[in-house]
């Protein structure tokens, strides 16, 4: 903010300066017209009587032309000596001004300056001006004497502009006392400004120290519109999505680790029995180490998920594409059930109207189709029916798995496809499941640029539905 404004006070000063100075310049050019005029007029009166030689008359015309001109009036010969001084104090000395060099040596018709003149000088011409006129500032016109288009001499007017220059310097000071109040002004003006629009950026830079310190929590007020109120609703919004994440990768890591501890904990409680047991029955051995093993298969289960759902998250998941028929991939996945299915005296209904073919990954789609049929055989009751439907919808295959369980609550639905949740713990480790099922189901569903969804009431069984798209590739 202080740089703004000091370009600003800086491009003010310029501007100050430069119209000072185009005053000036119109002032000056003011002046010299009008002493270049009433030179140039007397130039052509006096140029007989320098070259008759006439002193008489010549003092004679030079002191009317000082007091008509209001100034003093010298006449030089070629070599710069004054032949005639209105004031006849400086006859016989050499006048050397640049103003008589430019007519005399580099051919100017006219020229002219302006001076500031000393109270003590050591030139005696220059004490002799000072003493005719007591201001410091002067000004010398020269004009050139011609006779017979030969350059004979210059006259040369000495005249006051002091009171020019003091209105110069008067303006120049109101304009330096005017740019004072106006930046004293705008940095006030500034400094209220920038706090109005700072704070909240203030306000924003704690938040996000806060967030560097680990606290999610942050928010910041949402004030006033346009692009600050943007940027905090945009860093609010941040925050928020980092606090779930957190809040989810904090449940995860929670989750996770209770789930590799609980079969962790069955298989050192069984492995010490048959330690401290060595006269344990065969049959019990037995039995002991099929549940060891059992665990183990689990816990291979749930580390396989879990890799899986990393890549996913990663976004390193490749999918092996290849033309496939959906219609088969559920096939199979009822084929493997139907051993499952017999046990609990449950009917795998099959309709397929379609044969979905399709260009996808057909192993990680045949893991999702297994894995929500295989939910529907698990989780419903025995003498059941799980009705699976395949049809086509415009350019998309839908798949719908139905099955009438227990069902589930809307809120059970709103989190079904979140890690390691389940709508009945208990039930669902005794079933062997990891909780991470259909969150990988979702993950893979969504890679092939699909949608699943899942409708149920509670007592009236769950239907899932899978959109893929119909593509060759």
């Amino acid at each position: 903010m202080l740089a703004f404004f000091l370009i600003i006070g800086i491009s003010f000063l310029a501007m100050a300066a430069m119209l000072t100075n185009m005053l000036g310049d119109y002032m000056f050019k003011q002046r010299i017209g009008q002493d270049r005029i009433g030179l140039e007029k007397w130039a052509v009166q006096t140029a007989p009587y320098l070259y008759a030689a006439d002193t008489k008359e010549l003092l004679k015309q030079t002191k009317t032309a000082g007091h008509e001109l209001s100034g003093r009036v010298l006449i030089l010969d070629t070599d710069g000596k004054i032949q005639v001084d209105s004031h006849n104090e400086l006859n016989g000395l050499r006048f050397n001004y640049p103003e008589a060099a430019q007519v005399l040596i580099n051919g100017h018709a006219t020229a002219y300056g302006v001076h500031e003149l000393e109270n003590q000088a050591n030139d005696i011409i220059e004490n002799s001006i000072v003493s005719f006129f007591p201001e410091s500032w002067v000004s010398i016109s020269t004009a050139s004497l011609v006779q017979s288009s030969e350059v004979i001499g210059v006259i040369t007017l000495i005249s006051s502009v002091n009171e020019m220059m003091q209105s110069l310097r008067i303006l120049q000071n109101s304009m330096l006392m005017l740019f004072i109040i106006v930046a004293a002004v705008a940095i006030a003006a500034g400094m209220l400004f920038s706090n109005v629009l700072t704070n909240p950026l203030k306000e924003l830079t704690r938040g996000i120290q806060r967030m560097g310190r680990g606290d999610f929590s942050v928010r910041v007020p949402e004030k006033g519109r346009g692009e600050l109120f943007q940027l905090a609703q945009a860093f609010n919004s941040m925050t928020e999505r980092i606090e779930t994440l957190d809040n989810s990768r904090s449940q995860f890591v929670s989750d996770a680790s209770h789930e590799l501890k609980t079969p962790l904990a069955t298989m050192k409680i069984m492995i010490e029995s048959l330690i401290y047991q060595p006269d344990m029955q065969e049959e019990l051995r037995t039995e002991f180490l099929s549940d060891v093993n059992k665990e183990i298969d689990r816990l291979s289960n749930i580390v396989s998920d879990l890799l899986t759902l990393v890549h996913a998250d990663a976004h390193t998941m490749v999918l092996s594409r290849d033309k496939m028929s959906l219609a088969v991939v559920v096939k199979e996945a009822a084929h493997r059930l139907e051993p499952l299915a017999a046990k609990k005296q449950q009917e795998l209904l099959l309709s397929l109207m379609d044969s979905g073919d399709m260009y996808a990954d057909k192993g990680k789609l045949g893991q999702v189709v297994y894995n929500i049929m295989e939910n529907a055989v698990k989780y419903t009751q025995e003498n059941s029916k799980i009705n699976v439907v395949l049809e086509k919808n415009g350019k998309s295959a839908v798949l719908s798995i139905e099955d009438n369980g227990p069902g589930m609550s809307q809120d059970n639905i709103k989190h079904i496809f979140e890690r390691f949740y389940r709508v009945d713990k208990a039930r669902s480790r005794e079933t062997g499941g990891t909780g991470l099922g259909l969150s990988i189901a979702k993950q893979i569903v969504t890679l092939h640029s699909g949608t699943i969804k899942v409708e149920s009431h509670e007592g009236k069984g769950s239907k899932f539905i899978i959109t893929l798209p119909l593509s060759n590739g």
